[in-house]
């Protein structure tokens, strides 16, 4: 379970130390909730600050794995903590990795919908800051990635294998 695991009082919603809402139900691979009591996966503990380098690689560490929605995670903490000025990168990434997580939990419109928006939001934050390349992410290659997965995803009957379909960052 995560540090956040506080308390669950008569019933109520799960509460951290501070007193803040905070899920405690174990989650699958995908960050799909299991019920209390079931195994589930270690969760990315919450408002780590990394430099941009590490988030990247522990990011596709998590995507290698098939853990998108982990991932995310990661992202989310780069899109909160960092400059100002690469917030919509780091947010278009985490989109990203959540489309990849609809995508392999079988939500064809969600999945292909964010996948579109991450690249989108990419390609135009790297537009707008002059940088192709930031901390070694291949751009291009990434949003062509969603593109192509976000049309696989629409063709498909059934959710895409997150590990089979994990982007890679770094060319």
């Amino acid at each position: 379970m995560s540090e956040a695991s506080g308390s669950r009082s008569g019933g109520g919603r799960d509460r951290d130390a501070e007193g803040r809402a905070r899920s405690t139900r174990p989650r699958d691979g995908l960050g799909r909730p299991l019920p209390y009591g079931s195994e589930g996966v270690a969760r990315q503990p919450e408002g780590v600050v990394r430099t941009p380098e590490d988030t990247v690689a522990e990011a596709q560490v998590l995507l290698d794995a098939g853990k998108p929605f982990h991932a995310h995670e990661v992202f989310e903490d780069a899109w909160k903590s960092g400059p100002g000025e690469e917030r919509a990168l780091w947010r278009g990434l985490a989109q990203l990795a959540v489309g990849l997580t609809h995508a392999a939990r079988g939500n064809r419109t969600g999945g292909a919908r964010l996948l579109r928006r991450g690249g989108g939001a990419v390609e135009e934050w790297a537009a707008g800051a002059g940088q192709a390349r930031p901390y070694g992410i291949e751009i291009a290659e990434l949003a062509s990635w969603a593109r192509e997965l976000a049309t696989v995803v629409e063709g498909e009957a059934t959710a895409v294998d997150a590990r089979e379909w994990a982007p890679r960052l770094r060319g």
